[in-house]
């Protein structure tokens, strides 16, 4: 995982509802486009760089591809996140 390409993944308003949308559970390409007002070229963007980050998961089944979230590199963009607010606590401290 990339810090970096995860954090530029999550700057975008779109891809983070997209990863809202997938907290419910797994949603096809045309699911996910038919709650957004922008074309689905744009979506399939959104969800490469998603992917790319490794923040979501894609099958394929038939010609339709289902995306969930991968939810252990939050939970690592959360460690990091916590771990870089103790340093900062423990600093103030002293």
């Amino acid at each position: 995982m990339s810090l970096q390409n995860t954090l530029k993944a999550l700057s975008d308003p779109i891809r983070r509802e997209i990863l809202n949308l997938l907290k419910g559970g797994r949603l096809s390409a045309g699911e996910i486009t038919g709650h957004f007002s922008v074309t689905g070229a744009a979506i399939s963007r959104h969800l490469s760089l998603l992917r790319e980050a490794d923040l979501i998961r894609d099958t394929r089944e038939g010609k339709f591809i289902f995306y969930e979230l991968n939810a252990s590199v939050l939970e690592e963009i959360m460690l990091w996140i916590t771990d870089l607010k103790g340093a900062n606590d423990h600093a103030e401290e002293e």
